[in-house]
């Protein structure tokens, strides 16, 4: 991507006279996405539009490519126009040209490339004569960037009215890469409770992979990429099953380490004997005598985890790790990695357990003593439950951010009284 010019030729930047600003009843709030794939910005942002007041907001999402996220949103009657320029010159000709047609309130960023095309598209706007949209975006991710493209965010950041961090560690992050020049508020991911309170496990999962009745299920909801730490999970698992022989693990998702992860669990005696035709197993058609089960992703994932005895995320670096919310919220006890946001939601030995990233040994162990020491991974379990109902529902999460909305939806009348009177 190239630093932002407001002389970008894919773009009009002819000087017009100001348009005067008109929210009518509600509010217009374009949430930007940069992919409409499965992930924890994804169902942020589900969460999110499916919570705001409809009576005072209008909300709508633009999504740089589409995906089951896109899918899931507009289930729900929300908007949803797909972008599907990879090129990033004609997709911020169609961006502007789509927030020009109808100039929203608030422009909302989620991830990299929204980032950067929201924040070209908001000063595109203003240069073709409309009130400056109100520029909000979301940190959601530690991932560390290449120089350039940090400069980049680095450069972009007066542009934006407010940063919005995931974390404490992310508010670090953002004072530590010099993008503290605009104000940063602190929100955290909140949980959906209503969608997990009552949530029954899945009790086919034996039979759908073929594994041993009674067995103790172990398992990792997560996007199958380096960072996730899924490499140290399985370096871990042989240790976990000579203590408790039963145990099975499950991981769930999708990514470009799926091919690796298999072959990693293949070389570790861990993935079965191969199968095909009558010698599958299971109504998936699973490999027989497996020990660790890919399961790709699914669309059950709530039913999936509330069967888990134990949750797991072994990431390198989270910024907080929504899945970790979702696991407390069934009550389920975690089993986490000490980085990022995580030690934020986790009070080690109280509402789940912490071990250094990529120590084998320290996971295995911990998963082991949950699996074994039952009274105790129920105390853990109850704990993290009730803390989520304290501290990260979904309705504290959308009315923090509602309310940067409503000083938003102020800047931007006020701004377009300035233009007026300039004018």
């Amino acid at each position: 991507m190239t630093a932002p010019t407001l002389a970008d030729p894919c773009v009009e930047t002819t000087i017009r006279p100001p348009i005067p600003v008109d929210f009518g009843s509600r509010i217009p709030v374009v949430q930007l996405l940069s992919t409409g794939s499965t992930g924890g910005a994804q169902e942020h942002v589900y969460s999110l539009v499916a919570g705001m007041d409809r009576s005072r907001y209008e909300p709508s999402v633009v999504s740089f490519t589409d995906g089951a996220a896109v899918k899931r949103i507009r289930a729900i009657g929300v908007p949803v126009t797909v972008i599907s320029e990879a090129d990033d010159g004609a997709a911020l000709k169609a961006l502007v040209a789509l927030l020009a047609a109808g100039p929203p309130a608030i422009i909302h960023c989620h991830m990299f490339r929204a980032e950067v095309l929201g924040a070209r598209a908001a000063l595109a706007l203003g240069e073709l004569g409309h009130v400056r949209p109100y520029l909000i975006a979301t940190v959601h991710s530690s991932r560390l960037r290449n120089g350039q493209d940090r400069e980049l965010l680095r450069l972009l950041t007066p542009t934006f009215d407010r940063l919005v961090a995931v974390s404490r560690a992310i508010v670090a992050k953002l004072h530590a890469e010099g993008r503290d020049t605009t104000p940063i508020e602190l929100v955290y991911n909140g949980v959906d409770l209503s969608r997990y309170d009552h949530q029954e496990a899945c009790c086919t999962l034996p039979e759908e992979y073929g594994l041993p009745e009674g067995s103790p299920l172990v398992g990792v909801v997560a996007r199958l990429e380096p960072e996730k730490g899924h490499a140290t999970l399985l370096e871990a698992w042989p240790r976990v099953l000579q203590q408790e022989p039963r145990a099975r693990l499950l991981i769930v998702g999708e990514g470009s380490r799926r091919e690796a992860l298999e072959h990693q669990a293949r070389l570790l005696g861990l993935l079965g004997e191969d199968c095909s035709g009558d010698r599958c197993v299971g109504s998936r058609g699973a490999r027989p005598n497996a020990k660790v089960v890919f399961t790709g992703r699914r669309d059950d994932v709530p039913e999936v985890t509330a069967a888990l005895d134990v949750a797991v995320l072994p990431s390198y670096r989270e910024a907080q790790g929504l899945v970790i919310l979702e696991a407390m919220a069934l009550s389920r006890p975690v089993v986490a990695t000490d980085v990022g946001g995580i030690p934020e939601m986790i009070d080690h030995g109280r509402t789940g357990l912490l071990v250094p990233p990529r120590d084998a040994i320290a996971l295995a162990d911990a998963i082991a003593d949950l699996l074994l020491d039952h009274p105790r991974a129920d105390m853990i379990a109850r704990a993290g439950h009730d803390m989520v109902h304290d501290r990260f529902c979904i309705e504290r999460m959308v009315a923090d951010l509602q309310d940067i909305y409503d000083t938003g939806a102020i800047t931007v009348v006020e701004r377009s009284r300035t233009i007026r009177t300039a004018a």
